[in-house]
């Protein structure tokens, strides 16, 4: 599902990077300096001075946009209001990625439902074209009502998803027991509002309803605390002052944000890969038995 490009680095690159990557926040973003809209003709529209971003789907096409800018580590919050109403049989993706059939992949997707019936927040990790890592969750708030944060944190150690700063998952980097990592690829960020009824709500049994088109998802305050790469620099600082700022480069759950995500886990999860012992019968991969909530 990737409209992307990207470059492969090789592992020299990462010594450095690390180096050169002590720095500070961003300004909040401006999406005409930060995105470029990749399809839909008119249904992605830049609004309010370049503070405000919308995405739309009708029968005949849905919309896309990603960042100017790829990324080799960092933190990405973007504030998302979802498609109200009967929003089943679309997908409301927001991910990293890479491209190309070893392209690593970092997502949020959310999946429309009947009115009155939750979202679904579908998460998965690609690492080196392999995912197969879905974890699923409900929402503690209706995501259509008002604008909610939603946050990648990726650095070397750990990759962690955050809802309003709210920790929902972490995936660890385990290279040392041969489970590959996302840490070589740029990455872009990307999304996209697309009709998905084969699949996307209750298996594709649900479809969508196109007398409710157009469906349409907004943006805004978008913020990148992150290291910039392009081929001449490995990272460029998106503001490098504040160590405050950085501090995603080492960013881990502390006490209370175990006792958030084990919140968050015990009450609203709805799938995880890692307890599902009929899809993997000659046993759950490798991460699986690190416990989820350190």
């Amino acid at each position: 599902m990737s409209f992307v490009r990207s470059r492969k680095l090789s592992s020299m690159l990462l010594f450095p990077l690390l180096f050169a990557c002590l720095m500070g926040a961003s300004k909040g973003g401006n999406f005409f300096q930060d995105f470029d809209i990749t399809w839909g003709d008119q249904r992605a529209k830049i609004l309010n001075g370049g503070q405000l971003l919308t995405l739309s789907l009708d029968k005949a096409s849905g919309s896309g946009f990603q960042s100017k800018n790829e990324y080799l580590f960092g933190r990405i919050d973007m504030q998302i209001k979802l498609v109200a109403g009967n929003s089943a049989g679309t997908v409301t993706a927001y991910y990293l990625s890479s491209q190309g059939s070893t392209h690593d992949e970092i997502d949020f997707e959310f999946l429309g439902n009947a009115t009155g019936e939750p979202y679904i927040l579908h998460t998965n990790v690609f690492s080196q074209g392999k995912g197969n890592r879905e974890q699923q969750f409900y929402l503690w708030f209706d995501p259509t009502k008002a604008f909610h944060a939603y946050s990648i944190v990726w650095n070397q150690q750990r990759i962690i998803f955050l809802v309003d700063n709210i920790p929902i998952r972490v995936f660890h980097n385990l290279e040392s027991i041969g489970v590959p990592f996302p840490n070589k690829q740029a990455m872009r960020i990307h999304s996209s509002l697309w009709n998905a009824d084969d699949w996307a709500t209750r298996g594709g049994l649900v479809k969508t309803d196109w007398t409710q088109a157009p469906f349409t998802a907004s943006y805004r305050n978008f913020k990148a605390n992150a290291c910039i790469w392009s081929p001449a620099s490995p990272c460029t600082s998106t503001s490098p002052n504040s160590v405050q700022d950085n501090a995603w480069q080492v960013q881990a759950l502390d006490a209370p944000g175990r006792n958030r995500l084990r919140w968050v886990q015990q009450k609203y999860m709805i799938y995880n890969y890692c307890t599902d012992l009929k899809r993997f019968p000659q046993g759950l991969p490798p991460e699986c038995k690190r416990s989820r909530f350190l």
